[in-house]
């Protein structure tokens, strides 16, 4: 979709076109699910922090400057939710962020996203119970931080600066962070894929 193709289907969704906003929804609602996912590591939780991120978009779409693209508008929304969701867990259950997270094994299909930044088949992945619940556990003992532009650059595959704008950080701190925690999920799954591992370079 063109810029100004969305921008049209902005305006008209802010102008009460229900269909308008149905399909901006069904445009980003995977790229939403995939970031609300990447953070509570919980399908169901995600399902629903999807949701709520695109209740808050329609309620706020009038709040919408344009000064940066319409996915990162969202996407900080649905940062928040799901920050707002981990605060909340953490106050009622009085425990760590990550041992709030209860691993879904019926969504182990949601974690071929790092297959292929890895350099791994997805092929081979699907039939590798052991390799995902080991991306798993790595995934889940990275910062959130080098969660974060984890998720948006091998899962949504956003540039430098489309995550530094989304994040809040400039792009040397992105390529940092990406760096690190891509060395981190190398030395974490190293043992286990051997020379079939690799990390990707650097892409812009």
């Amino acid at each position: 979709m063109s810029e100004d193709n969305e921008h049209q289907l902005v305006e008209r969704a802010r102008a009460g076109d229900r269909a308008a906003f149905q399909e901006l929804v069904e445009r980003y609602q995977r790229r939403v699910f995939n970031v609300c996912y990447g953070m509570v590591r919980n399908r169901d939780d995600a399902m629903d922090l999807t949701q709520e991120t695109f209740v808050r978009v329609h309620r706020n779409l009038s709040g919408f400057q344009g000064n940066a693209s319409f996915y990162t508008w969202i996407y900080r929304i649905a940062k928040n939710v799901t920050i707002d969701w981990i605060r909340k867990a953490q106050r009622r259950r009085a425990v760590d962020y990550d041992d709030t997270i209860r691993r879904d094994p019926d969504a182990a299909t949601d974690d071929v996203f790092m297959a292929s930044p890895l350099g791994i088949s997805p092929a081979r992945v699907l039939g590798r119970k052991e390799l995902l619940e080991r991306i798993e556990e790595a995934m889940s003992t990275l910062s959130d931080a080098h969660r974060e532009v984890i998720v948006l650059r091998e899962i949504e595959g956003m540039s430098y600066q489309d995550i530094a704008d989304a994040a809040g950080i400039s792009i040397g701190t992105v390529m940092s962070r990406l760096h690190h925690a891509r060395k981190y999920m190398q030395r974490s799954l190293q043992d286990y894929v051997g020379d079939e591992l690799r990390v990707d370079g650097d892409r812009s």
